[in-house]
């Protein structure tokens, strides 16, 4: 598939619940989230039909996100799904770790590719204040077992706040530097609970940058800007989706757990792909894709979507 601008879309972020075991400052409120109906969220074979239209309409990629994913009874079972639509897939998930410990071979029996893994500090006191409540050796944890049940290629996602763990960069730099992982410090969007806040807590990957002395660039991966340090054994990306917009690389559409279908995160357009299939599915895809905008508008107001990150599937 094609959008209206020459990008090729083969990338779909699926996500499977807006629930989380956490409550990150950036992502809701301290309250949660208000708990929808099982009725309410896709069924494991919603999804599974999601996958195998977007499949046959040239998607590659498929990434499950949240909320948090590994809370979704059934996870295992939508992964097997999806791995069983072609072997030429790339299964990926996100999450934020806190689980992972007693998973991770399962997920990788299951058919999971790769992980991504949400860690914004290595700070204990940090740690339990952006999540309000976790535990640092619980995602440190999950990052070991995912290594030892041969999960290779491993993301680390650091959301950079000024004031919170800008502080940290070098560290959690460093934690590419011996292991075989990707550190990608992505920037802060002014999304729901966050709008309000002070603009020093918006800083810019510049700062990575600086840090690494501007290292030779090895590649794109996606969206990220991908740099290897000398002497390191994995990576250091950074995502600028203010300061170095990266529009005119997306490849990506998104279906949110309530079944709509995100042509850009930041629009507030959705299409309803519940009750959908066969070429009626199709259809709605397609649609979706022709009408993704060709940029978001973050350069000049806050993000046009009502939702917040975890209702739309980080």
């Amino acid at each position: 598939m094609t959008d209206r601008y020459g990008r090729k879309i083969e990338y779909l972020r699926l996500s499977v619940t807006d629930l989380c075991n956490y409550r990150c400052i950036y992502c809701m409120g301290k309250d949660g989230v208000c708990k929808k109906s099982h009725s309410d969220i896709l069924s494991i074979e919603e999804l599974t039909e999601i996958a195998r239209a977007a499949y046959a309409l040239g998607i590659r990629k498929i990434r499950l996100t949240g909320g948090e994913p590994l809370v979704r009874k059934g996870i295992l079972t939508l992964c097997e799904n999806i791995r069983a639509l072609g072997g030429d897939i790339d299964l990926s998930l996100t999450t934020n770790g806190s689980l992972l410990r007693n998973m991770t071979s399962d997920l990788k029996a299951s058919g999971v590719d790769r992980l991504n893994i949400s860690l914004d500090t290595l700070n204990e006191e940090t740690f339990n204040r952006i999540t309000r409540g976790g535990k640092l050796s619980d995602v440190l944890d999950g990052l070991k077992a995912a290594e030892e049940a041969g999960f290779t290629h491993t993301k680390i996602n650091t959301v950079l706040m000024g004031g919170v763990n800008d502080n940290e960069i070098i560290d959690l730099i460093n934690l590419a530097r011996d292991n075989p992982v990707s550190v990608r410090f992505i920037e802060l969007m002014p999304m729901d609970v966050v709008s309000g806040w002070d603009n020093s807590r918006f800083i810019s990957t510049d700062i990575v940058e600086n840090l690494l002395r501007k290292p030779d660039l090895v590649s794109f991966d996606g969206v990220a800007r991908v740099y290897r340090p000398g002497g390191f054994i994995g990576t250091v990306g950074v995502i600028s989706p203010l300061s170095h917009s990266f529009c005119n690389r997306c490849n990506r559409i998104r279906v949110t757990a309530d079944g709509k279908l995100k042509p850009c995160l930041h629009s507030k357009d959705e299409i309803d792909l519940r009750g959908l299939s066969g070429d009626e599915l199709l259809t709605a895809i397609r649609e979706g894709v022709l009408n993704k905008p060709e940029c978001h508008h973050l350069g000049e107001h806050h993000t046009d979507t009502p939702r917040s990150m975890n209702e739309i599937g980080g």
